[in-house]
């Protein structure tokens, strides 16, 4: 069983099991290096990556260093719909000490503006 936080809009929620085997500094050096890792994959029609656009709504890590990861689309008809999930697998995949990764495409919620990180909403000229 694995356990995930309320985070805001445009952050993911990222948990791992309650009874892990990772120290505290194991589990902060893989956390922050699969947001590194994530934000290197661009939506090819946004100029942000994934992370700070707000595609990634959950992050799991479980005890075999497997990372479940749900993410969305802008929009259900995105060119890249069919191509994405497999740049995210890719990505999370050279993270030392990931052992595996499955990225399971979500649509509810739906996608908003609102998931924006300020960096994002920067670089599209949308921060007021």
């Amino acid at each position: 069983m694995s356990e995930t936080a309320e985070v805001a809009p445009n952050a993911a929620a990222i948990g791992q099991n309650t009874a892990s085997t990772f120290s505290p500094e194991e589990l902060e050096r893989l956390t922050h290096d699969i947001v590194k890792a994530l934000k290197t994959v661009y939506d090819p029609e946004i100029p942000s990556d994934i992370y700070e656009i707000g595609l990634i709504y959950r992050i799991d890590i479980d005890d075999n260093r497997m990372v479940d990861i749900d993410m969305t689309l802008t929009a259900p008809g995105c060119p890249v719909a069919g191509e994405m999930p497999g740049w995210v697998e890719d990505a999370v995949s050279t993270v030392e000490g990931v052992q595996g990764v499955t990225v399971n495409m979500v649509f509810d919620p739906p996608w908003t503006p609102e998931r924006l990180s300020e960096e994002a909403q920067i670089a599209l000229g949308w921060y007021v």
